[in-house]
């Protein structure tokens, strides 16, 4: 049936061992993480002062050159220190599937690392726009992630002085616009995907490429179930659609 009810007797009756799960912000959403370009929301509101040419911006390679505090103050918001947002059911799912056996890799759209503090291992996550995880400078130098973390957390001047130290401005490797995606996207992208059984797509609309590129890779006959509030771009190609919730 197409419901949740019939994915997990599918997955039990069918044993696959080899599940990809494409991730999106619906999960994010709903671990309660606000959209900064929401008007009315705190991440919103505090952007303002910036006076942004747009939301959007604050994740713009030439803007943060420019304008990096903008930048600062979002990641002082989505840190993920655990201490904020939480991981929901659908995080923990993932984890279980990994327990279980089952989980290939989990490829994610979202930079907040909410798969990592479910405790999905690190080799099964790909996180195809980067998080937190590491950081550099724009000059090439790898910059430990704690040195970054403290000088966000201790306000703007602190990052400026990492800048100094490190003779260019640092940022976690998040991919802004204007970066290609990490090497291990495109890598893992040939390599999992011929071995798929069974595709989960979560919380994801599929607007951005290349990452709505995915659904098409797994091989004709391989079941691939779309769990989101809303249709997504692969619904015609898609064999059950259901709702998403946390």
């Amino acid at each position: 049936s197409a419901d949740l009810d019939g994915l997990a007797a599918y997955i039990k009756e069918k044993d696959p061992r080899n599940i990809i799960c494409l991730v999106g912000a619906g999960l994010s959403t709903a671990a309660g993480i606000p959209d900064f370009r929401s008007p009315g929301t705190g991440l919103y509101d505090n952007l303002q002062r910036y006076n942004l040419p747009r939301p959007e911006a604050v994740f713009d390679l030439d803007y943060f050159q420019a304008s990096p505090d903008a930048f600062y103050d979002l990641a002082k918001e989505l840190w993920p220190t655990g201490e904020k947002y939480a991981p929901t059911l659908s995080h923990y799912f993932l984890t279980m599937l990994e327990r279980e056996g089952r989980l290939l890799r989990c490829y994610t759209q979202n930079i907040d690392m909410l798969e990592q503090l479910a405790g999905l291992s690190e080799d099964r996550i790909i996180a195809a726009h980067g998080n937190f995880a590491r950081a550099h400078a724009l000059n090439g130098r790898e910059v430990p992630t704690q040195e970054l973390e403290s000088a966000i957390f201790s306000g703007i001047g602190a990052c400026r002085a990492l800048e100094q130290k490190y003779g260019a401005l640092v940022k976690p490797d998040i991919v802004f616009f204007g970066e290609g995606l990490p090497r291990r996207f495109f890598v893992g992208m040939e390599k999992d995907f011929p071995l798929c059984d069974l595709l989960l797509v979560l919380g994801t609309s599929l607007a951005v490429g290349p990452f709505n590129q995915l659904v098409s890779m797994v091989a004709d006959g391989v079941p691939r179930v779309l769990v989101n509030r809303e249709p997504a771009g692969l619904a015609p190609r898609a064999h059950s659609e259901l709702d998403c919730s946390r």
